[in-house]
């Protein structure tokens, strides 16, 4: 190289140094080939087991971050069962002939990108040829052991006091094949669906306002939580989250959500002691459809009324409000629709979750911002691509990654992952 540029000048060197990558990867495969096919290298359970017999050195194929390295293990069958077992590639935590770190590199581009994109990535960026559906199907072994983690009973950790500790959920649809969703009702005009609902949760907390005295969520202190379940289920998840977090170090629990009805029962049943808290602009958008159907399209009613009616709620009087806006509707006589009734009960049942001028002088957050982002983050962005369709074990596994990564938890999962052989026995 060096005299080709003495002749020529200096080049471009991306040729190059793609060129050096594979020759140092070549090398480093080389050197792995010959640790793990060392005859002295103590391998656990390494031994017939009764009834079992010992096919000696049977050589496998493993992709390696570095390539594809030759094993010759001793592999153990049991004619009894017709099971058989490779020690080595047990201890190695092998799944199929990917190496754990191939693995958790394929699992971190599945969780951003299409399983196609995340080929097109591992190729240019890690030097892996691993093909899209590959991808797929080791997400699907290794997923459900993060899902596992995720899952699992919370211990409540030590610390100091929390004094903000804000929960939020939502739901937001994802689009699935024409088989998941058989027999489902849906908001097509035929009855049908195109999407299933999957919820969403997360839990943040705050300890300080901004100079101008606005709340500011802690950095990097939401995690989040998903499940295509019921509002029961996915509460006993949020809540087990919550728990992990610290909720029972917090000074003060804020719930915060859109309105929706199992939305407040996952508040109910699980966070009984919360402040409940309807986000603001959710709110904001009813009291605009209810001016608009007490006044008029084009009325200056519309905005003057609009206006009036959140300085009320600004001043913790949405009782008030709600009593000026039956009492148009009262005068409105053969005109009122049913649908105005509706949007004040709305009102009605939320009133105690709208003390918005208590929430701002005490300096918390009143807009369930947060969650409505993790619907587009979490799952809009990665399942709602063009032509995406999804089957539920398939949108759980990309789900399970997708809140370990964001959540800041990727790092102890693999670790867990590693340490206690979870891909082992999920590949099993």
């Amino acid at each position: 190289m060096r005299q080709r540029w003495v002749q020529q000048g200096v080049q471009n060197t991306a040729p190059v140094e793609v060129g050096l990558r594979e020759a140092l990867f070549k090398d480093a495969a080389h050197l792995l080939e010959q640790l793990y096919n060392d005859p002295t290298l103590p391998v656990p359970e390494d031994a017939p087991r009764p009834g079992e017999k010992c096919h000696a050195r049977r050589v496998k194929e493993m992709l390696t971050l570095f390539g594809w390295v030759k094993l010759g293990r001793n592999y153990y069958y049991d004619p009894r069962t017709d099971q058989g077992r490779a020690p080595l590639d047990e201890a190695l935590g092998l799944v199929e002939s990917y190496s754990p770190a191939v693995v958790r590199l394929a699992d971190r581009a599945a969780a951003r990108l299409g399983y196609e994109a995340a080929q097109a990535d591992l190729k240019d960026l890690a030097g892996l040829q691993l093909e899209g559906r590959q991808i797929q199907r080791l997400v699907g072994v290794s997923a459900p052991a993060l899902a596992q983690i995720l899952a699992r009973p919370a211990v409540a950790p030590a610390g100091p006091p929390i004094p903000v500790f804000y929960v939020e959920a939502d739901g937001t649809g994802v689009p699935m094949r024409p088989e998941e969703l058989v027999g489902r009702p849906g908001k097509q005009p035929d009855g049908s669906a195109k999407t299933r609902e999957v919820k969403v949760g997360c839990v943040f907390t705050q300890t300080k306002l901004d100079e101008q005295g606005r709340p500011m969520r802690d950095y990097q202190s939401t995690t989040y939580v998903t499940s295509f379940a019921g509002a029961v289920e996915f509460g006993g998840q949020l809540r087990q989250e919550a728990l992990r977090r610290g909720l029972g170090r917090a000074q003060k629990v804020l719930f915060l959500g859109d309105g929706a009805p199992w939305v407040w029962e996952v508040q109910r049943v699980n966070f009984p002691d919360a402040v409940a808290v309807l986000d603001r602009y959710h709110a904001l958008e009813h009291l605009q459809d209810l001016c608009l159907g007490l006044y008029g399209e084009g009325s200056p009613w519309v905005a003057r009324l609009k206006e009036r009616w959140v300085a009320l709620w600004d001043q913790d009087q949405v009782e008030a409000m709600i009593a000026a806006a039956r009492a148009r509707l009262a005068s409105l006589g053969s005109r009122a629709t049913n649908s105005l009734g509706t949007q004040i009960d709305y009102f009605q049942k939320n009133k105690d979750r709208m003390r918005y001028g208590t929430y701002r002088k005490l300096g918390y957050f009143y807009g369930s911002g947060v969650v409505e982002a993790a619907c587009k983050t979490i799952v809009g962005a990665r399942f709602k691509q063009s032509g995406m369709l999804w089957g539920q074990p398939g949108a759980q596994n990309v789900l399970a990654l997708r809140c370990a990564l964001l959540s800041h938890r990727w790092e102890q999962c693999w670790s867990e992952i590693h340490g206690d052989n979870y891909l082992d026995r999920a590949a099993a």
